[in-house]
């Protein structure tokens, strides 16, 4: 990697300097170590992209590693679901491990800890170990079982590894120092003992390995270079390196745990246990709801991977945590789509229009440009005729001067189509509007043919021609919190800022060019915004999310409040 082509980051700094003091390039290795205990989100967007990033910087393998020690929360459903989300976010993984592969590796080392006097079987409540752990600022005091026999401790361990015992009787803690300014550090739990089906080792095993003595050592095992994690794993770091100094081989690589700040995004929360509990209780569809903040969510409300690559990198790594504001991952969904979506036109609030002198029964398929950024246009054609519906919202029947879009006694021009002029209105009993009469300028189609007008007026609305349009269901998506920072006051439960408008239904009109759409297909339904069509659509039913909005409307709305 060239430090000359970009300014480096805190972290690249750390590689460039670990490279100059002697670490061969060929030993680079990185990770992302997930626990399969939910759905990925955002937040492990940034991570992904971090590590996969360096790997791909850097041409070094990237490991994917599940952090597989818990069985209790665990499934073979989110293993599943992060390799998927990894590989869409486009990112190839050098190794599928699991911390499970070394559980008779870190049973063993185990066992050598008690042999050497530095691990010892505790049988307190959970409760006195709490109370004897003592506080940041008072020093605990030691368990009264520390000092067990070497023999002792080999018969219990050996005997709870084989189920002898109920959980929560027995734990293998680390022999460091109750006395330790660092909590972390006053004799750490290695093993409890857990009675749970596990997705891969099944039920060999009846004692699993906490994070913090498995997490160095596997990366110890896969010889991993540097060990990125987020910042609140900092006290985590001193642990780290104390297991390692037990069992480190000189002639081997030594991980380097280092620290980097979350980046939190407003209007959202990224807690797995959150985002569980949405789940659970009904708040949301399910883990890949549009409006969580999960990668699955993302991706079915029609973000797309580039976008979210594009995000992680502008928002960069930090050593201190700070929101940043969804509005800008939403500025690089747009970004990206503006490039690649299709311009088609769908009408989400109809009201019916009738261009009176168009001839009845007489059809006529329009070209129409599919994107202007294209490097080489490309075209389709658009079925046009007598009655077309049009968005309620772009006519008036009288409006000021700063008001371009139809109204009567004025003209607009039909997007690919003609110039139409507002004649009357036809108005039910109630006074509302059922139908819009117009006429329309035979000499003023547009094209990009010989025979396009170049007349000019100052107003163009979309259109759908009724006789083809296509029903769809809309779903229209907003913020899943109203306020920006829902974690952000600990003694109100986040649910209480749920939106209860995030999610309405309705029922638009599309062209027929959509009627073949497929999952994740991307469009801009032109002057309403990017949607996509989501996986309940079928050629029997239409549906389609909304992804953003071709402007940031929110920052406006905010600053009025």
């Amino acid at each position: 990697m060239s430090t000359e082509e970009k300014s480096l980051n805190f972290i690249e700094q750390i590689i460039e300097e670990d490279l100059k003091n002697g670490l061969s390039n060929d030993k680079l290795r990185f990770r992302f170590p997930p626990e399969p205990n939910g759905y990925l989100h955002v937040g492990h967007a940034s991570a992904i992209c971090l590590n996969f990033g360096l790997g791909i910087d850097y041409q070094a393998p990237v490991n994917l590693r599940f952090d597989d020690t818990n069985p209790a929360k665990e499934e073979q459903e989110y293993v599943d679901a992060i390799k998927r989300d990894v590989a869409w976010l486009g990112y190839q993984w050098d190794k599928e491990c699991y911390a499970s592969d070394y559980f008779q590796e870190l049973y063993d080392w185990a066992i050598e800890f008690i042999k050497k006097g530095k691990a010892y079987v505790d049988s307190q409540t959970s409760e006195e170990i709490a109370k004897q752990k003592g506080t940041p600022t008072t020093p605990g005091t030691d368990s009264p079982y520390r000092n067990r026999s070497v023999e002792e401790n080999l018969d219990l361990f050996e005997r709870m590894k084989n189920g002898e015992f109920k959980e929560g009787t027995h734990i293998l803690r680390a022999k460091i120092d109750m006395k330790h300014t660092n909590m972390l550090m006053r004799d750490p739990i290695m093993y409890r003992i857990l009675h749970k089906h596990h997705h891969r080792t099944g039920d060999k095993w009846c004692v699993y390995p906490m994070y913090d003595w498995a997490h160095g050592e596997s990366d110890y095992l896969e010889q991993i270079s540097h060990s990125f994690c987020t910042l609140e794993f900092l006290p985590h770091r001193e642990l780290y390196d104390w297991f390692l100094d037990q069992i480190y081989d000189a002639t081997k690589i030594r991980p380097k745990q280092r620290e980097f700040a979350r980046r939190n995004l407003s209007h959202t929360v990224v807690s797995k246990r959150k985002l569980l509990q949405l789940v659970e209780e009904k708040h949301v569809t399910g883990w890949d709801d549009p409006r969580m903040s999960t990668i699955s969510g993302m991706r079915r409300r029609g973000y797309t991977p580039t976008a979210i690559r594009n995000f992680a990198k502008t928002i960069g790594i930090a050593k201190r945590t700070n929101l940043i504001d969804v509005s800008l991952l939403e500025f690089c969904v747009r970004e990206d789509l503006n490039k690649i979506a299709p311009r088609v036109m769908a009408v989400l609030n109809p009201v019916k229009l009738v261009i009176t002198n168009y001839p009845e029964g007489q059809e006529e398929w329009l070209e129409a440009e599919n994107n202007p950024e294209e490097a080489v246009m490309t075209y389709r054609k658009v079925p046009f005729s007598r009655e077309l519906f049009i968005e309620r919202e772009d006519f008036q029947e009288e409006a000021n001067k700063k008001f371009f879009r139809l109204t009567l006694g004025t003209e607009v021009r039909l997007k690919n189509a003609y110039i139409i002029k507002g004649e009357n209105v036809v108005k039910d009993a109630n006074g509302n509007i059922t139908e819009i009469h117009c006429t329309y300028d035979v000499d003023s189609r547009s094209g990009s043919g010989t025979e396009a007008s170049q007349r000019k007026v100052k107003g163009t609305i979309h259109w759908v021609s009724i006789a083809h349009a296509i029903p769809a269901e809309v779903r229209i998506y907003d913020r899943l919190f109203s306020h920006e920072s829902p974690d952000g006051n600990k003694e109100i439960d986040f649910k209480e800022f749920i939106n209860p408008n995030s999610l309405e239904v309705i029922t638009g009109y599309v062209e027929p060019s959509l009627q073949t759409a497929q999952n994740l297909d991307h469009f801009q339904f032109q002057r309403l915004g990017y949607f996509c069509a989501d996986k309940d659509s079928s050629t029997e039913k239409l549906v389609f999310n909304k992804t953003v909005g071709l402007r940031d409307t929110w920052a406006k709305v905010e600053s009025k409040e």
